[in-house]
C-alpha cells in the first residue's frame, strides 16, 4: 500500500515537474536610474526567466529584483563570474522579490540558472531555466 501511494506521489509530482510554462526569450537592455543603478524586474517561473537576456553597463551597479511566479516547484538563480564581480546563488520567494546586488567589472556574457533537479528528471537549467547577463561597455 505504502509503495503504491509512494509510486502516486511520484507519478503526480514528476508530471507537474515535466510540464511547465513555455514562455518566448525576451531580451532587456537596462537603463541607468537617476540614482545611478541600473534596475531590472525579473520573474523566474516555471523553467524559464523573464527576461532571460540582460544587458547591463560595465562598473554601474545593477540591482536584479527577481520574483517568483506562482506554483509548488522551488527555484533560485545563480550566477558564478566572481572575476566579474558577479557572483550570487539565490533562493526564489513567490511572496516577495528577492534583491540581487553587484557591480559587474569585466566586460562579457554570463550565464545564469536555475541549479535545481528533482531526483533524477531534468535539472531546471535543462528545461530552459536559464539565460545570459550581458555586460557591455
Amino acid at each position: 500500500m505504502r509503495i503504491g501511494i509512494l509510486a502516486l506521489v511520484l507519478l503526480l509530482v514528476g508530471g507537474t515537474l515535466a510540464g511547465g510554462e513555455q514562455i518566448a526569450r525576451k531580451r532587456l537592455v537596462a537603463t541607468i536610474d537617476a540614482d545611478g543603478v541600473q534596475r531590472v524586474a525579473m520573474t523566474g517561473g516555471e523553467y524559464y526567466f523573464d527576461p532571460s537576456e540582460v544587458v547591463v553597463k560595465v562598473n554601474v551597479p545593477v540591482e536584479l529584483g527577481v520574483r517568483k511566479s506562482e506554483g509548488m516547484v522551488p527555484h533560485n538563480i545563480a550566477l558564478n563570474a566572481p572575476e566579474a564581480g558577479i557572483d550570487f546563488d539565490r533562493e526564489l520567494s513567490s511572496s516577495e522579490v528577492t534583491v540581487i546586488r553587484f557591480t559587474p567589472t569585466r566586460v562579457g556574457t554570463y550565464p545564469f540558472a536555475c541549479t535545481h533537479r528533482f531526483l533524477f528528471f531534468e535539472s531546471h537549467s535543462d528545461k530552459g531555466m536559464h539565460g545570459v547577463l550581458e555586460v557591455v561597455q
